[in-house]
């Protein structure tokens, strides 16, 4: 069996172009959209017959929404939705660079960006963006998942040179890095000359260890990510919409803290970058309940209180969680069809999770063991 035959097996039966599937009348799509939302509040109601208090539950949300004002709220989601999409136009790009032979229309692949998004909160490590490839690959005849893996590899690039920026920035940031008054200067030189050298070897250390990652990272993803062979074409239809995503996600940040009446620094919103970056890579709880609301305290330490910082942490999570799931849902209904891209995601799924515990499986695996190649 060939790698592409492997890597669509199990979502053959779902799809194999990338036009929308499902119910072909648009009308009829938005119609369906209705009826679950109809379901939704019908099943909320026997819900509320049978004794579950799901309206203490929205009230409990509504009133953490309290402090925000309705323009913040538009706002943030408006803006959420043009990074999202922004993101998804990057990948767009990567997979019609990789894939030349696929006709790949914008709709579906952003629809599939918008369930990673949705997911990612959810699920444990990176598999939210595993069961994203394999999207990919179900929805782009010819595709490969080594071949859409080197896509993301390529979309990472970007990402991973940011991150590395903003970790540098927190760093010469912190008050007295590299602030030491004339009086110390001339009573300890010796120390003082000291302390300097053991930051700029620190940052030297920092800066190399960075370089080493982006390094590996571009050989990687130059041997399947098409598009860096002309790097003129990686920097506008990568980078750049990359960069505006990225933007998206800092204003929809500047959004929140504006709403808790938070001081709108380049700072504070790098510390809250950060603090979520944290709070994503250790949280084991869903969406990082509890996690992102203890790092935000820390983080915005010295720029308000912390039952503020808390209040801002969940409203933000909130909203934005809650705002990717409806727009996944929303395009998926739209795009795939409920039945169709219902049944796309959950083969998606399923392959991820297949994929997490092979390579789980290889790690543990006693040095000297053979193992059967991987499909």
């Amino acid at each position: 069996m060939t790698e592409a035959a492997a890597g669509t097996s199990s979502v053959d039966a779902v799809t194999n172009a990338v036009n929308p599937i499902g119910d072909e009348s648009r009308l009829r799509r938005f119609a369906k959209i209705a009826g679950w939302i109809a379901a939704a509040v019908a099943l909320f109601a026997v819900l509320e017959l049978f004794g579950v208090d799901v309206s203490g539950w929205i009230s409990g949300m509504w009133d953490s929404l309290g402090a925000v004002s309705a323009k913040y709220l538009v706002l943030a989601i408006a803006v959420s939705t043009i990074g999202t999409g922004l993101n998804a136009l990057a990948w767009l790009f990567i997979l019609r660079a990789g894939n030349p032979q696929a006709h790949i229309r914008y709709a579906p692949i952003f629809t599939t960006y918008a369930v990673g998004s949705a997911l990612n909160p959810f699920l444990p490590g990176n598999l939210g963006s595993i069961v994203v490839l394999f999207m990919f690959v179900a929805i782009i005849p010819g595709s490969t998942f080594a071949g859409v893996f080197a896509g993301y590899l390529v979309q990472r690039i970007f990402f991973t040179v940011v991150g590395a920026l903003v970790y540098v920035y927190l760093f010469v940031s912190v008050p007295g890095s590299f602030s030491v008054e004339l009086g110390g200067l001339r009573r300890h030189p010796t120390w003082s000359a000291l302390i300097v050298i053991g930051v700029v070897v620190l940052v030297a250390l920092i800066s190399r260890t960075f370089w080493v990652h982006l390094r590996r990272l571009w050989e990687q993803a130059k041997d399947g990510g098409a598009i860096l062979s002309t790097p003129s074409r990686y920097l506008v239809r990568v980078a750049l919409p990359s960069l505006g995503g990225y933007v998206c996600k800092l204003i929809v940040i500047g959004t929140f803290l504006a709403a808790f009446s938070i001081p709108v620094t380049f700072g504070s919103v790098m510390h809250v970058v950060a603090g979520n970056s944290i709070a994503s890579s250790t949280a084991v709880t869903p969406a990082g309940a509890g996690v992102n609301e203890a790092v935000s305290v820390v983080a915005l330490r010295d720029y308000t209180d912390a039952q503020t910082a808390s209040a801002y942490s969940v409203a933000q999570q909130l909203v934005g969680t809650s705002w990717s799931i409806a727009l996944a849902i929303i395009l998926v209904l739209s795009v795939f069809g409920w039945t169709d891209g219902k049944a796309l995601v959950k083969a998606s799924y399923a392959r991820a999770v297949e994929r997490a515990h092979a390579q789980r499986k290889h790690k543990e695996q006693p040095p000297g063991a053979v193992e059967s190649p991987a499909q």
